[in-house]
């Protein structure tokens, strides 16, 4: 495949490093964006997100004219969808996925659209929604006889996202063979790793399948870990213990589960088959209790401590040493704290320049671990990590993420 223009929709966590990793793989590159800041950032070269590495990358290919932003689509040979696709709360646990965003990036790109182009979603999107981005074009754009349309799910890791887009292996599916083959060229000028083709709706599964995969294990330490804390035992200890034996691999428990992932993904198939799905369901309902779990336990020591006490929250994303604050368990639980009015939360976030977010005030982890009576880990930043214990003595430590255990 020659070097081709490539038109991405969404300059979000997945939509610029992929813009970035074309461009310099020698495409012209155009990222498009609804918002003009982030628009006007990138075609300064610099970045709006925190990705190892991405800054660099940015500023290289922007300099060299091979990326450059717009808040509007134009002509080109490749189209990627990387747009949002959250969920809709229903009544009561139910969430149904949202792919207004991947039908609006689609009704879109349709009139700069011309024959033989070829249209990719990388967005993680439930079963069908490849055919349904096909369906549109069909309607809007009835004059065209040939179209590629292909689902490419991303599978990157945050704080990783610019060595794994290129050494991963890709999942690449078609809406037919010939789509499937077309999008796989395209990985293939950077891309590392294996690609394997099969069809959209397998392609869009798998990506389900192994968010899923992970929300169901990381439940199972979440649930032990509150099992943990009624029998009086260290689970950290117990984790290690246990993982001593040669096919037991436990994940480490936490405050809940985050980002727009594993929070999300499950979701998807619980909503095409909830009479099928229990097991899946009810990892999604341990995952997403236990916030509610840790802010009770903050409870329990501030009711001992008496008065307003101050309640330090160290970190706010949905994992270490990023800025990501999406479907975030720890941002959830630092804003129940502060409008509980239980005491004084302290929030802590050092991947957020913002002086205040959603109403919290934010404070640097000196300041919040030297003022707080209360020290509720729930991000392991390595700016945590380094506090001594000396620092922290005399406090009520809830730890959800044993760096202190």
């Amino acid at each position: 495949m020659g070097k081709e223009k490539i038109v991405v929709m969404g300059m979000g966590y997945i939509g610029l490093p992929t813009a970035t990793v074309f461009a310099a793989a020698g495409f012209d590159a155009l990222g498009v964006d609804v918002k003009k800041e982030v628009v006007n950032t990138i075609n300064g070269g610099n970045i709006h997100i925190v990705e190892p590495d991405l800054d660099i990358a940015v500023r290289d290919v922007v300099s060299k004219g091979k990326l450059r932003a717009s808040l509007s689509p134009e002509k080109g040979d490749v189209f990627i969808l990387a747009v949002p696709t959250p969920f809709k709360k229903e009544q009561g646990d139910a969430k149904k996925p949202d792919i207004a965003y991947v039908e609006a990036a689609t009704e879109a790109i349709c009139p700069f659209l011309d024959e033989e182009n070829l249209v990719i979603l990388e967005s993680t999107s439930p079963v069908g929604t490849t055919e349904r981005v096909h369906e549109i074009i069909r309607a809007k754009r009835p004059d065209l006889k040939r179209v590629y349309v292909a689902h490419c799910p991303e599978r990157v890791l945050p704080g990783r996202i610019m060595t794994e887009l290129v050494e991963n292996d890709r999942i690449v599916g078609g809406i037919d063979e010939a789509s499937a083959q077309k999008a796989k060229a395209l990985y293939k000028s950077f891309c590392k790793g294996e690609i394997i083709t099969t069809d959209s709706r397998t392609a869009e599964m798998s990506k389900l399948v192994e968010n899923s995969y992970r929300d169901v294990n990381i439940a199972f330490a979440n649930e032990i870990s509150v099992i943990c804390e009624k029998l009086g035992i260290n689970v950290w200890e117990l984790i290690a213990l246990a993982n001593r034996h040669p096919r037991v691999n436990i994940l480490s428990p936490g405050p809940g589960v985050g980002g727009h992932c594993i929070a999300v993904d499950p979701w998807f198939i619980v909503d095409s088959a909830p009479e099928l799905a229990a097991l899946i369901h009810t990892a999604r309902n341990v995952n997403d209790q236990k916030p509610h779990w840790v802010i009770g336990k903050v409870r329990e020591a501030a009711a001992k401590i008496g008065g307003k006490p101050k309640i330090a929250c160290l970190g706010l994303a949905f994992k270490a040493d990023i800025d990501d604050l999406r479907e975030s368990p720890s941002l959830e639980i630092a804003l129940e704290l502060a409008h509980s009015g239980i005491g004084e939360v302290l929030a802590c976030e050092p991947n957020i320049e913002e002086t205040q977010i959603k109403g919290l005030k934010l404070c640097g982890a000196q300041e919040a671990v030297e003022k707080a009576d209360i020290l509720v880990v729930l991000v392991d930043h390595k700016q945590f990590k380094n506090i001594g214990k000396d620092k922290t003595a005399g406090k009520t430590i809830i730890d959800t993420r044993g760096i202190w255990s």
